[in-house]
């Protein structure tokens, strides 16, 4: 088939190799415009423009996908479909309904569930057993088009929001190929969406990582894998901003200090009383140093019990 891609971040990536590799014509690849990353602030193409300058496909990158002249300029290619993953901007109707079978998207949840942009992250921290992919027949709403196929992931006791991305990524290249085999075959079945039984996977933001002690261990533990690798959960102590890169939970029935009190140190750990339970904290990074496992850390700092941790 002849595809106009349209992605933007390290998701997307597989996806068009996939394609390539499958043998489809990619005519085109639609990406957000470059921007500026690192101390020198010097001009960075995204993930997906960089896999497709190696495959010698055009790039476009649009500020507004939906400026009439954009739209023109895709029309220009005359593609069979259009396979979007991760592309950052709204898709107005004029796109959806330019190709002859439209717009197929690649979402990372088990649709109707984690409609949204962090589906990923979310399905961790809100401490989901099972994710997975689905392909979609794109409309005007948020990740509300008839579904096509799903594969579902299970999500292990150490998940990380990383780890997580990497599997789907990969799961999801495979079933878009499927996909567009099934269409191209009409073999494709659509299914009509229904109700989200989530809530809306908004948009993850550093603020989201600052730990509230006072929730339970097995909550802030969650929260330290789905926001692995970014945004990271944080907390405070002696006026450092401290991240904490991996934690376990451990049932504890009783209280025995205030949220956020450290109450044991060892050699390679320390615990810290939450709302319910305490936290192990196993892996740490202070401002200025990289990311160390805890004995590392205790052996260059001193943590001791009855030190506090806080939200500010």
């Amino acid at each position: 088939m002849r595809i106009i891609f349209m992605g933007t971040p390290d998701f997307s990536v597989g996806t068009l190799e996939a394609l390539v590799e499958a043998g489809h014509e990619v005519c085109l690849v639609v990406s957000q415009p470059d921007k500026p990353k690192g101390r020198g602030k010097e001009m960075q193409p995204t993930p997906v423009k960089e896999a497709a300058m190696k495959h010698g496909i055009p790039v476009y990158q649009p500020k507004k996908i939906r400026d009439p002249e954009c739209v023109e300029e895709l029309r220009k290619y005359n593609a069979d479909v259009m396979v979007v993953i991760a592309f950052g901007q709204i898709i107005p109707k004029e796109i959806l309904e330019m190709t002859p079978y439209g717009c197929i998207n690649v979402h990372a949840s088990l649709l109707p569930k984690y409609r949204g942009a962090a589906p990923i992250q979310w399905s961790i921290i809100n401490g989901e057993e099972v994710t997975g992919v689905t392909t979609m027949q794109m409309n005007e709403g948020l990740d509300t088009g008839d579904m096509i196929q799903k594969v579902e992931v299970p999500i292990t006791e150490d998940e990380t929001g990383e780890s997580l991305h990497d599997k789907l990524a990969e799961v999801g290249a495979k079933l878009c190929v499927e996909t567009l085999k099934a269409i191209e075959d009409h073999t494709a079945t659509f299914e009509k969406q229904g109700e989200s039984p989530t809530e809306y996977a908004r948009m993850l933001d550093k603020k989201l990582g600052n730990i509230d002690w006072n929730t339970s261990a097995v909550q802030i533990e969650r929260l330290v894998r789905g926001l692995n690798s970014w945004p990271s959960a944080y907390t405070h102590w002696d006026k450092k901003v401290v991240k904490i890169w991996r934690a376990k939970a451990e049932a504890d029935g009783t209280v025995k200090a205030e949220p956020g009190t450290v109450l044991s140190v060892e050699k390679d750990s320390f615990t810290v009383q939450t709302g319910d339970g305490v936290l192990r904290v196993l892996e740490l990074q202070i401002p200025g140093k990289k990311r160390m496992d805890t004995g590392a850390f205790l052996r260059g700092y001193t943590i001791e019990s009855g030190v506090k941790f806080t939200q500010e």
